[in-house]
């Protein structure tokens, strides 16, 4: 039985002002549970990022709330908040967001650097995190170094290092071939299913929906469908689960 680690009620949200105003989501009820991925899609200008960021507590809701771990955000302050995503959250992004200059376990070391964990055990977690994500050998490697899919491996890591209860991913896969985009998908799937994490993986891209457990459908910000996911064709062969 899952557990609901993340849940939103009535989130709306206003963008701009006057004749320029946008209603980007208009009444989103939505839940996230142990163990399992949720993918969250829809059309470019949907709501789908907006939505994200709010789960994420990057952004306030123009009405509504947002509960992460039984602890509503609604009044937290900016410190408080800030918190919450450090304890809770761990976020991926199309872009990956590396620094450059740095190298695979440095990168994915930031994460912990700003929860104040340094020393021998922060580079033994960097290291685990990235032997989880199949890049043992790439601790020393630079972004430069890395092909695109590795670089969304080293993004993974960071998220995972600090064990979050939840993990948002922002079209991870958007950037990435078809064997590279099935790799990322899978160590998804592997964090929501063997580590029990919340995991929503944001995207329009169809290929994604062999490993989702749920699939949520948003159109002009309002969710219009869901349907549960077929997971089992995780256990077919590469090339049917996410072809090129």
């Amino acid at each position: 039985m899952t557990d609901c680690i993340l849940e939103a009620k009535a989130i709306k949200k206003t963008l701009g002002s006057s004749a320029r105003e946008v209603h980007a989501l208009r009444g989103i009820d939505l839940t996230l549970n142990r163990g399992e991925l949720t993918l969250l899609m829809g059309p470019s200008g949907s709501g789908k990022t907006t939505l994200l960021l709010i789960l994420g507590c990057m952004m306030a809701p123009s009405f509504g709330s947002v509960t992460v771990c039984g602890t509503s955000t609604s009044d937290l302050k900016t410190e408080a908040l800030a918190k919450i995503r450090r304890d809770h959250i761990g976020f991926v992004f199309q872009s990956y967001q590396l620094f450059p200059t740095l190298t695979a376990a440095q990168n994915v070391q930031l994460a912990l650097d700003i929860r104040g964990e340094q020393g021998r055990a922060a580079r033994k977690k960097s290291r685990e995190a990235l032997a989880m994500v199949g890049l043992e050998r790439k601790i020393q490697a630079r972004p430069s170094e890395l092909s695109g899919g590795e670089q969304q491996r080293v993004a993974i890591a960071r998220a995972i290092v600090s064990n979050p209860s939840t993990i948002l991913a922002d079209e991870p896969t958007g950037a990435l071939d078809g064997d590279n985009g099935r790799t990322v998908m899978r160590i998804l799937a592997d964090i929501a299913h063997e580590r029990e994490r919340a995991v929503m993986v944001v995207t329009h891209d169809p290929r994604a929906m062999p490993f989702a457990d749920r699939i949520i459908n948003i159109e002009d910000g309002l969710l219009v469908g869901e349907q549960a996911g077929e997971p089992e064709r995780l256990r077919l062969p590469k090339t049917a689960a996410f072809g090129s």
